[in-house]
């Protein structure tokens, strides 16, 4: 609702996906630090058969879609002034990363054959099609390591960061994904790699806006998709800054662990993420379906909500003063254990 009124109204009404997320939640979650309080085990039970949260996940494919074309309908038509584009187009990118990648995310970790293909569906406007195979292959394997290029280090800014994660974490996708097809016998240069069809489909898209729009949106889509993948980034930043999982004597890495993610458990950011905040337990059982991830005593705390960190890393100094003494006081605990 938010991103429609942005595009059926426009004017300052164009930035109300940034407005909400970047300043209204903020604000909020000052004054509302959320629930540290985990289901029981009968209401875990009960949450894991609902439907509902599975419906609510399924809805996003539509909705978001629906939501694109409008998006490319409102810019076609003219008479807009250049502000209210670019707040438009900041909007999207928001729904693109809020709800398009995060939602890819969770159906990504599912088993069913229709809900990858919704988890694909959702990343492609993003352009980030690889993120199946780098997240779930490589993110999960190698986080919290120097190995995984989205587990942010010790004193590393969020700009450089930016640019490690995004090529390193793409050529890591091409890598895993030529190893897993030659597992299957077949040669890795060729269509049976999904990493081929997964670039093609991004242009074919890109096509799309062109043929049945303008070719002038093009850059607009990009811009949106490019917007849409660093606040995913942004997340990953946050979410790993500096944490490190041992390195053991058999040359292997520790189990992973709660207290190798940052947690938050701001209500605002949990509803609107789904649950995402909770990342800790999402590392250490990522087959846990969103509505039952657990607060753990043991995992370390976010400063704030999601989106008041994600703010807080764009100032890297500012940043850097407030996660270094918590990431050294989480590394001590970890020592001692």
């Amino acid at each position: 609702m938010i991103v429609f009124l942005a595009y059926y109204f426009g004017g300052v009404w164009s930035y109300s996906g940034f407005i909400v997320a970047f300043v209204i939640i903020p604000i909020i979650e000052l004054f509302y630090q959320g629930t540290t309080e985990n289901l029981n085990v009968e209401e875990e039970d009960s949450y894991v058969k609902r439907k509902f949260f599975d419906v609510v996940l399924y809805l996003n494919v539509p909705i978001i879609w629906a939501l694109l074309i409008y998006f490319f309908y409102t810019i076609s038509q003219g008479g807009l002034a250049w502000w209210e584009i670019l707040g438009m187009t900041w909007t999207t990118g928001i729904l693109l990363g809020g709800n398009g990648i995060n939602i890819a995310h969770e159906l990504g970790h599912r088993d069913t054959w229709y809900e990858k293909l919704f988890a694909k569906i959702l990343l492609i406007p993003s352009f980030y099609l690889h993120f199946v195979i780098e997240h779930n292959l490589g993110h999960h394997k190698w986080v919290s390591t120097d190995k995984d290029p989205a587990s942010s280090r010790l004193n590393e800014n969020i700009y450089t960061f930016f640019i490690r994660s995004t090529f390193m974490g793409y050529l890591s996708a091409w890598k895993i994904s030529g190893e897993q097809t030659k597992k299957k016998g077949y040669t890795p240069f060729g269509w049976r790699n999904p990493m081929y069809y997964f670039q093609l489909v991004q242009i074919i898209y890109l096509g799309a806006i062109a043929y049945f729009f303008s070719w002038t949106l093009v850059p607009l889509a990009i811009i949106a998709g490019i917007l849409g993948f660093l606040l995913l980034e942004t997340v990953n930043y946050i979410e790993h800054y500096g944490l490190r999982r041992k390195k053991l004597a058999s040359g292997r890495y520790e189990p992973v662990q709660p207290h190798h993610s940052w947690n938050s458990n701001h209500d605002l950011g949990r509803i609107f993420l789904y649950e995402l905040t909770r990342h800790s337990d999402h590392h250490y059982k990522a087959n846990r379906k969103y509505q039952v991830l657990r607060h753990f005593d043991e995992a370390p705390q976010l400063p704030h909500g999601y989106p008041a960190s994600m703010i807080m890393a764009f100032i890297p100094p500012l940043w850097f003063s407030y996660m270094n003494p918590k990431v050294k006081k989480v590394q001590e605990q970890i020592n001692m254990i």
